[in-house]
């Protein structure tokens, strides 16, 4: 029985999809490519995962690679310590005594936040920055993520006296990265001289404080060896105001900034594109049914249209100058009671006198009319124009009952 259900099921498919017809089929796989498309851009521009197991030592955080322990203990021990989710613009001016803590930063930043944290570290601030990442946020520093990282941790002894060793002979690390900068005012407190793990130096009234990995502040690191010694070292007295920094690691002090960082602006653009073909399928099947809107054969203007289109083709341009021209010729005669064959000059001076017409204008026309009707390679703008003067001379001639009054009015 199960055999014969799937099996009709998978014969009811093939039957749907030829049940519709080509408008159908194509806005469905129009659909399913867009829809792909969207899934590669949300996995090409998302954050790419994280290279160290270790996480990232958040103040919120109460796991392995946490930092809340540390956070909370500096409230115990009288420190004025609250969380820092503001751009580095916004950092306190009066910067002697308030000590910023970097805590392996993974968001990438601003020109316009290197500028506000070098300002700040100038006025007389600290920064106790951690890893690769936390050497790019601050001046004069640089440094290197190891090639493998080793989740062992490492034992580091003080290089030379220092309030940052005073009570921490050596302290314990894990995966350290390594220091690249080359300045001889950065003092090396641990590691080697040839792979320092700690490092401080002064920028300005400030001082920079940095750590190859952020473990000795971490919820695991905090109780190996001499870490806490080495921390509070680092935060400096008690008076020190703290700000322990979330803004780096993705943190934001507005609703609508913490949602940019996350899948939902992806997920409301696909939604969006689902609501636009539903709309647009449901118009098609439920909209109002109109005719196509179709010229009559019976217009007046298609005899027009078609004769034209006859003279064009056949390059007649002659052809409707010389009718025209007969045409006023035959009518200008009739009303001036002259001969058929009269010559142009005597034409146009009785329809001047007669009709007050502007008698060299009405030569002229009638003259290039003459030589234009037996032309080969006349010009259709040339036919155009003369056809359109002819054609006006007529319309004056066939009203009847026209005054003369009226016709010099035209002029």
């Amino acid at each position: 029985m199960e055999r014969c259900g799937s099996a009709i099921g998978e014969d009811r498919l093939p039957i749907a999809l030829n049940s519709l017809d080509s408008n159908d089929r194509r806005l469905l796989i129009a659909a399913l490519a867009t829809m792909l498309f969207l899934v590669g851009v949300t996995y090409a521009l998302g954050p790419a995962p994280a290279q160290k197991s270790m996480g990232f030592p958040s103040s919120y955080s109460s796991g392995w690679a946490g930092a809340k322990a540390a956070f909370l203990l500096l409230n115990q021990l009288g420190y004025r310590a609250e969380r820092w989710e503001k751009a580095p613009e916004e950092l306190p001016t009066q910067a002697v005594g308030t000590i910023l803590i970097l805590a392996e930063p993974f968001e990438k930043p601003s020109s316009a936040d290197l500028t506000a944290l070098r300002r700040f570290v100038s006025a007389g601030g600290r920064v106790l920055v951690t890893g690769a990442s936390g050497a790019r946020l601050v001046p004069e520093a640089t440094a290197n993520e190891p090639e493998r990282w080793n989740p062992e941790s490492k034992t580091y002894s003080a290089l030379l006296p220092s309030p940052l060793t005073r009570g921490a002979p050596a302290i314990s690390m894990v995966a350290a990265d390594k220091w690249t900068a080359e300045n001889e005012s950065h003092l090396f407190v641990y590691g080697t001289e040839e792979a320092p793990v700690a490092v401080s130096y002064h920028v300005g009234k400030g001082e920079v404080i940095w750590w190859a990995s952020p473990s000795p502040l971490t919820n695991a690191g905090l109780c190996e060896s001499e870490n806490l010694a080495f921390f509070l070292n680092a935060v400096g007295p008690s008076s020190s105001y703290v700000l322990w920094d979330e803004y780096f690691h993705g943190a934001r002090a507005s609703m609508g900034s913490y949602l940019a960082r996350t899948p939902l602006p992806w997920a409301g653009v696909q939604l969006a594109f689902v609501c636009i073909t539903i709309l647009f399928t449901f118009s098609r099947r439920y909209g109002p049914i109109r005719a196509p809107v179709g010229e009559s054969r019976l217009s007046p203007l298609e005899f027009v249209e078609t004769l034209g289109d006859l003279y064009q083709c056949a390059h007649a341009a002659p052809a409707p100058v010389g009718i025209a021209y007969r045409r006023l010729r035959l009518s200008l005669s009739r009303r001036l009671a002259l001969p058929s064959k009269a010559k142009l000059p005597e034409l146009c001076r009785a329809a001047s006198a007669r009709f007050g017409w502007p008698e060299n204008r009405l030569l002229d026309t009638l003259a290039r009319s003459e030589r234009a009707m037996r032309s080969i390679n006349l010009d259709e703008k040339e036919a155009l124009y003369l056809v359109r003067q002819l054609h006006d001379y007529s319309a004056r001639l066939e009203p009847a009952g026209r005054s003369e009054q009226e016709a010099r009015a035209w002029r």
